[in-house]
Parts: C-alpha cells; structure tokens; sequence
C-alpha cells in the first residue's frame, strides 16, 4: 500500500525536565494528599516541577525549559540556530503575557531576524503547533523549531493541604508536571528524518461543555469564589477512549494504512491508570508498542506529543510506522500524527 505524502519531516527532537523527580510519598507529605489515593485514582509515579512545592520558590522558567529542550532538538538534527527560518511555541502556561515565552526562547538561542508564533493551547497545542510549521514550509520555508511546553508554579499553590479541595480541583495536585519538548522541522529529507504522512487538527467541542478549565485573575482583586482549576474527570474518562479511537482511524485512513502496518502507538496521556484504558480500546494489533512517558514525568501539557516523539525517534527503524493521537479535553480537540521513518533504498545491484 502506498503512503501518503509528506507533509514535512521531523529531524531532531529534544526534551528538558526539571529538578529530580518527585514521587508520590513527596507529594503526599507536601499537599497531604494521601499516597494510596494518588496511586490508585493517577497511576502516575513522579513528576518534575520548575518551583519547589514546599515553598513555591522557582527553579526554572518556562523559557529555561524551552531553550533547553530546543538546543537539544537542534543538536539532534545536526543543525545550528542559523539554519533555523522560523519559531512555534504552544503552552497554556507563559511565563508572561508580554514579552511571549516564544521571543523569550527564541533570545536565548541567538535567533533574530525571523517570524515566531505563540500559540495559547492545551494538550494539542504540539500538533497544532506542527501544523503551522507543516504551512511555513509549504510556503517556501526549509527549515523551522517547533516547542511546547508547560509549567505549574502559578496554578498549584505551594505547601498548601489539598486535601480538602474538591476532586475536581484536588486532581490538579497530583495529575501535573512540568517539561518542554522541541522538534527539528524540515521540509526536505534530512539524514534520517522521520516523515509525517498525516496531521489530523479538528475542534470537536460545539455545543459540549469544557471538560477543563484553568482560569487567571488578571490584575483584579481574586474572587475567592472563583474556581481556577476544574476538571472534569469522569467525563474526560468517558470521552477520551472514545475520541482517541476515531482519532485512529481518521490518521489511518488519511495515511492510506491499515491498523496491521502501525508498529508504534502514542496514546493521549492523561494519566498512567487513563492511557492503559485508552490503549486497550484503540483496535490496533497486539504487537503495536506503546510509548508513553506520563507514569515518570505526570501530565506535562503541551510537553507531552513531543516527549513522546523523543522517545519514539529512539526506537523508530526505518521502514516502521507509528500513530501519535492527542486529544485536547478543555474544550475538545482531536489532534494526532502519522509518523514514518522512510526505509532506506536498496544499493544497486543488491536483490531484495
């Protein structure tokens, strides 16, 4: 069966994780949330904060992750800033309104002279972010960065007793870490890149309700009656497993694959206890290997596509495919990639 086209290709990934990780007896003596309670309802083993949650002092910034994981992703293209024509970062979680956490990054790795974008997003935002780049490239752009990440310093507050929170302002405690993941994006070949062969980007949420919210005081007094953090978890654990499988389908289909030709699957990660359910309802066959990252490093946001990505261009041989699926729960994107590491031509003169 033939591929699709190509609609760019990824060079080089990189990632960046703060401080050590915290696991969940930290975490309880901090918030006083109970240990059992994390393990049983998360499923999540550590995760990393750019802060301490102990005395909310901060460690590193969203544009420190992001410059970060961005020299690496470079690094691993064997590219240098210069090669660079342009920057696109995602995040829900700026360092500022102004200046953006894009031209912030962009600073620290020498860029000038280019276009940057900052997209306000949620979990899809890496996939969106790559489909800005995948149209700069269809306009005559070669080379770009694309970077996503998250942070939590500003929406957990720090040595506080959770315990009393509401379970849908409690999940917030213990679901989230901090991390920025960074992409090499070219529009021809370069060494041994990987091809995207789909990009599905769509709002799904008209008419439903967020399953999500993470609101900002602004410059007003605080409301105290206003609730920053919601979430909606028993509808996210209804609706996620559905939205994911069409997801599949849609990127196989746009692809011009079948489920049997998809070596590797890279499920939406909301939780560690949520992606074995969404894992098990995909349809795909037993030998597809997952890659998931949410047990060591929580949910990470828009971090998370892209630390998936980083692991699997590890472990992706040439021939191989592979299904990234992100589904956006605040107010219902369904994102997701098709991935495909070209297999290398025959010599001339070798037989199959």
């Amino acid at each position: 069966m033939t591929a699709g086209p190509v609609l760019l290709h990824l060079a080089g990934t990189g990632s960046a994780l703060p401080a050590d990780p915290v696991d969940n007896a930290a975490l309880s003596g901090i918030f006083g949330i109970s240990e059992d309670w994390i393990d049983l309802f998360v499923g999540t083993r550590t995760r990393h904060f750019g802060w301490d949650p102990a005395t909310g002092k901060e460690t590193h910034t969203l544009a420190d992750l992001c410059a970060e994981a961005a020299g690496r992703a470079l690094a691993a293209a064997g590219l240098a800033a210069a090669d660079l024509d342009f920057l696109v970062l995602s995040t829900a979680t700026p360092d500022a309104l102004l200046p953006t956490t894009a031209n912030q990054t962009a600073d620290r790795l020498g860029l000038n002279h280019l276009p940057t974008y900052q997209l306000q997003a949620g979990c899809s935002g890496a996939v969106q972010a790559l489909d800005v780049a995948r149209a700069l490239l269809a306009g005559g752009h070669r080379a770009g960065l694309v970077v996503a990440g998250d942070v939590t310093a500003r929406f957990l507050q720090a040595g506080r007793d959770a315990s009393a929170l509401a379970t849908q302002e409690l999940v917030n405690y213990v679901l989230f870490g901090d991390a920025a993941a960074a992409a090499v994006v070219t529009a021809d070949p370069h060494g041994e890149a990987v091809a995207v062969r789909g990009l599905l980007h769509r709002f799904a949420g008209l008419g439903r309700a967020p399953g999500q919210i993470v609101d900002w005081h602004g410059a007003a007094d605080p409301d105290p009656n206003r609730q920053m953090l919601f979430e909606d978890y028993k509808t996210i654990e209804e609706q996620v497993p559905v939205l994911a499988g069409e997801i599949v389908w849609e990127l196989l289909s746009t692809a011009g694959w079948s489920a049997q030709q998809v070596g590797f699957v890279l499920p939406p990660q909301l939780s560690g206890h949520m992606t074995d359910r969404i894992v098990a309802g995909l349809g795909l066959p037993p030998g597809c290997r997952e890659v998931s990252c949410v047990r060591d490093t929580g949910n990470t946001g828009n971090a998370l596509p892209l630390l998936q990505l980083d692991r699997l261009l590890a472990q992706l041989e040439p021939g191989q495919r592979a299904l990234s699926v992100v589904v956006e729960s605040s107010k219902w994107i369904k994102a997701g990639l098709a991935l495909e590491r070209p297999a290398r031509p025959v010599p001339a003169g070798r037989g199959r």
